[in-house]
């Protein structure tokens, strides 16, 4: 997806890629370097810098209407009433936020 952004908008070499991770979802950022490390290998995304923003997940009771931030592992009860009818949002994001390509040809 980043290699057909930068195409598009005339960017030789992908500087770096800005990730949007839910705290919610199971991805280690790590994990997502060592991937995306061996796989930009010979692309112009090579020496990309990945950077991580996390987004915070909350509940809302539905029985007390207390609302909290919440992080795994979750506890599926309210800490106000002992509801367990809660409504979670938020955390499950993962996507690019945007991609910064240099824009001189140094390809050769």
């Amino acid at each position: 997806m980043a290699l057909e952004t930068a195409e598009q908008h005339g960017g030789y070499r992908i500087t770096a890629i800005n990730l949007v991770i839910g705290d919610l979802t199971s991805i280690v950022d790590d994990s997502v370097q060592f991937y995306f490390d061996a796989l930009s290998e010979g692309t112009p995304a090579a020496g990309a810098k990945l950077n991580f923003r996390r987004e915070a997940a909350a509940a809302k009771c539905l029985e007390c209407g207390h609302e909290y931030p919440i992080t795994p592992p979750l506890d599926p009860f309210c800490p106000q009433c002992d509801s367990a009818f809660l409504q979670i949002s938020g955390g499950k994001e993962f996507f690019i936020e945007s991609i910064e390509v240099d824009d001189e040809d140094t390809r050769g």
